[in-house]
């Protein structure tokens, strides 16, 4: 599982990684956990709002940080 955390380093795209980090080790699935701060590259996935979570090529949340809860129902 390859998982795409997109943000320039706000407190909002801080928190989402983190959420993201704590979700995969409580679910204990194997994941790639990449901080993308490039805006071009976060464009290329057709993101044009921070905070952004990508799971496999799949956008999950634009604009907010997730909950824990909304990323372990992801993670499934």
């Amino acid at each position: 599982m390859k998982i795409l955390v997109m943000g320039p380093g706000c407190p909002k795209c801080e928190q989402a990684e983190k959420t993201v980090r704590e979700a995969v080790a409580e679910a204990g699935v194997e994941a790639d956990i990449e901080k993308v701060k490039d805006f071009q590259e976060i464009a290329k996935h057709g993101v044009f709002a921070t905070p952004a979570v990508v799971i496999d090529g799949e956008v999950k949340v634009v604009g907010k940080a997730p909950s824990k809860k909304e990323v372990l129902g992801w993670l499934k």
